[in-house]
């Protein structure tokens, strides 16, 4: 049976650690509020951007745009792997690690080549043998879509000029405070955009043309979605910090509650021996 010397250090260590837990609960409550802002200003305009390239498909030839051509066969892929730059996140970076090992095996891609983001993707997959072509660290830190232009440029030209026959990303995908859902995409070779066959047909007249634009918006497409896919992931790991930390909190609570009923059980039992040991001293003194 622990001491009391020994309870009482736990339950001061307990309750710091709870101090901690709820401090990092607000900081995240504050990061994740201006993410999600950051997030949900990008969604329309990636829409937006979609809608266009849609409009501007359907008057080219996609077979003379190297970032829509399709390969035969995906023998060479380049996977994105999005990851956080710190832990104490739940199971945020270990669902992104273990679906990545198991999209390599499950698709069955002959050579692949990985691209981490974040350096817990980083420092898991330097120890293995999928090599890596580049990584980006402290992407987070200060995270704008220059950032992901750089990132971006490397892909469009290892892709056009033959490295890989497809690049997908791996990514948490922010749903809620609560959800965060892991989602695979495929960035190059672009999908094909296929317009909507209700919407009406409407006849635009394009300047320079709508090849020009179309090679000029698809770069900047990628760009952004690559730029969309972080702040998904940004705004998805304060959201998971922000869970896992408020359960630390709640944790610790009934464990300070169990310590500290321990403590006075044991408390209690020890005075209770003492006044015996008096009682029966007296009583035997008496006699």
């Amino acid at each position: 049976m622990p001491s009391t010397i020994d309870l009482r250090r736990r339950i001061r260590s307990t309750k710091n650690t709870q101090q901690i837990t709820k401090a990092m609960k607000m900081v995240s409550a504050a990061k994740l509020r201006r993410a999600q802002e950051r997030m949900m200003a990008a969604r329309p305009y990636s829409a937006a951007l979609r809608e266009v390239l849609a409009s501007l498909s359907t008057r080219v030839d996609l077979a003379r745009h190297p970032l829509l051509a399709e390969r035969e066969t995906e023998s060479k892929v380049l996977l994105l792997v999005v990851t956080a730059d710190r832990g104490l996140c739940g199971a945020f970076n270990a669902n992104i690690i273990r679906n990545a090992q198991n999209a390599i095996v499950e698709r069955g891609w002959p050579h692949v080549e990985l691209l981490p983001i974040g350096r817990k993707a980083i420092d898991f997959f330097k120890r293995r043998t999928t090599p890596i072509r580049r990584q980006g660290a402290h992407v987070y830190q200060a995270l704008n879509l220059e950032t992901a232009r750089g990132i971006a440029q490397g892909i469009i030209d290892d892709f056009i000029g033959g490295e890989f026959d497809a690049v997908y990303v791996l990514y948490n995908e922010f749903k809620s405070i609560m959800a965060q859902k892991v989602t695979l995409e495929r960035l190059l070779p672009l999908p094909r955009i296929e317009p909507d066959p209700n919407a009406p047909a409407i006849d635009y007249l394009y300047a320079p043309g709508p090849e020009q634009i179309l090679s000029d918006l698809l770069p900047k497409h990628i760009e952004f979605q690559l730029y969309r896919v972080l702040l998904e992931s940004a705004a998805a790991e304060q959201g998971a910090r922000m869970t896992a930390m408020e359960s630390a909190t709640k944790n610790a609570s009934d464990m300070i509650a169990h310590l500290t009923l321990t403590y006075n059980r044991i408390r209690q039992a020890s005075i209770t021996k003492e006044i015996i040991e008096i009682v029966s001293g007296a009583a035997a003194a008496g006699h």
